[in-house]
């Protein structure tokens, strides 16, 4: 399993927060409740040419 932790801001609340990505695993979207307001997030993850990810982060209810 790869691992990296990868910053993004929290479309609700702005602050900026840490996510660990498991790059093994490729394309993904999931809910994680920011850290800091604890308002459900929808990840979005895609892996870049160079095998490093790009994260979305969207509220997960729209």
């Amino acid at each position: 399993m790869l691992v990296e932790t990868v910053e993004l801001q929290c479309p609700f609340c702005g602050e900026i927060i840490s996510v660990l990505v498991d790059c093994s695993l490729g394309e993904q979207s999931y809910v994680e409740d920011c850290s800091v307001c604890c308002q459900p997030m929808l990840l979005t993850i895609r892996m870049d040419e160079d095998g490093s990810p790009s994260v979305e982060a969207l509220p997960e209810n729209i």
